[in-house]
């Protein structure tokens, strides 16, 4: 369990420091223009990763979920997958990357890194993230309820980045992947 929760604790460090990079990097945007959408939705967000953070300690310990190697090894290298694509997401959009909708008109989209491939590759690293981590713990209500509620988000977020481009003419329409 000591390791357990030590591996959260590097998560939390981790999410830190990507409020930290989304917080320059609004700064950023903003300073050349770059316009928030989707406000009412990013508590929302915010609660529900913090959520997910807090679930996936409390229920091993409270409920004494045990580490079962046979489904734990595995999940935990898909969490680290899951973590390789979205810093690779970060990195692809650099200071255009955030934790909120930002965008600046008239920069191109970009369509380099796994963006070659999928239009919202940083939210494929949630969904996988949001499931196989609590899992490395048998914390399967917290995978279960975080990826229903994750879920009913995404599909509003989506919806909000996808007008946010759209109302950027450089952004071709329709098109998920690339």
């Amino acid at each position: 369990m000591n390791a357990w929760t030590g591996l959260m604790l590097l998560v939390t460090v981790e999410r830190l420091a990507e409020l930290l990079v989304a917080r320059r990097n609004s700064a950023w945007s903003r300073a050349r223009g770059g316009r928030e959408y989707g406000r009412g939705h990013y508590p929302a967000m915010v609660t529900l990763h913090t959520g997910l953070l807090l679930g996936c300690v409390a229920e091993p310990w409270a409920l004494g979920r045990p580490f079962l190697p046979v489904l734990g090894w595995p999940m935990l290298a898909l969490a680290v997958a899951a973590q390789v694509l979205r810093w690779w997401c970060i990195i692809t959009l650099g200071p255009r990357w955030n934790t909120r909708v930002v965008v600046v008109e008239g920069l191109p989209l970009v369509t380099s890194g796994p963006y070659r491939w999928l239009r919202h590759p940083n939210y494929l690293a949630v969904v996988v993230e949001g499931f196989a981590l609590p899992l490395v713990h048998t914390a399967w209500a917290t995978a279960l309820c975080f990826t229903v509620l994750n879920l009913v988000l995404l599909s509003v977020r989506v919806r909000c980045e996808e007008t946010a481009l759209v109302g950027d003419r450089t952004v071709p329409m329709p098109g998920i992947a690339r």
